[in-house]
């Protein structure tokens, strides 16, 4: 036999369902999700890379930048010392674009194979600082911009030194979670000056990290949202 109580449970139920038809009343909604920034470090989704944090980040391990005559080729020159670093400008709520100030840019242990020259005295990245944005959409777009970005490599060649300065108003890369890295290819620098002996155009291409925020305990690797 059913029991009274639940026969007048039954009943409460349905006369506050019938209430919060009657005054249009819903069930609370779900709290929203908690606003995540362009970039993070320590994790996806972690702590906000603040504004004036300084980040860097050295070649990956194993691999070189290159400076080449073609983009299919393998004929110029190749570093396997580099490194850049920057500040943070701005690092708005994703989705959206972060931005950022290149401050240094190196590239070392250089070794040349261009026909009629010996070695490599140095490679300069000139007129720092460049601007430097990073965005979330597909591929997570990278665009560093100068006015110009100049490259000057100074050389040894059989007829003596030869200096070669080539220039470009930006390049365009990607970032990636995977390894935390940014990565540039075949980037299209031209001969502003020097000899007819400096190849041009100059083919930049380099991938770094991991990118880490310098500025906080641990130097955490830096996460694109």
């Amino acid at each position: 036999m059913r029991s009274f109580t639940s026969r007048s449970a039954s009943v409460a139920t349905a006369v506050t369902a019938a209430a919060l038809l009657a005054t249009g009343a819903s069930a609370p909604a779900p709290a929203p999700a908690a606003a995540v920034p362009v970039l993070t470090h320590g994790s996806a989704g972690g702590s906000a890379v603040a504004v004036g944090d300084v980040v860097s980040a050295s070649l990956v391990t194993g691999t070189k930048a290159t400076f080449y005559s073609s983009a299919t080729g393998t004929t110029g020159v190749s570093c396997s010392t580099s490194s850049f670093s920057g500040t943070v400008t701005s690092n708005p709520t994703a989705p959206g674009t972060a931005t950022g100030s290149v401050t240094s840019h190196t590239l070392d242990n250089c070794t040349s194979n261009v026909s009629g020259t010996t070695s490599v005295q140095s490679i300069t990245i000139e007129n720092l600082p460049y601007s430097m944005s990073v965005g979330d959409s597909a591929g997570n777009p990278v665009v560093i911009s100068g006015s110009p970005m100049q490259i000057t490599a100074r050389l040894n060649s059989w007829i003596g030194p030869i200096t070669c300065v080539y220039r470009a108003t930006s390049m365009s890369g990607s970032a990636n979670n995977q390894g935390n890295t940014i990565s540039f290819s075949n980037q299209q620098f031209t001969r502003s000056s020097g000899p007819s002996s400096c190849f041009s155009p100059g083919y930049f291409s380099a991938t770094y990290g991991p990118v880490r925020d310098m500025s906080q305990s641990g130097n955490p690797a830096v996460f694109v949202n």
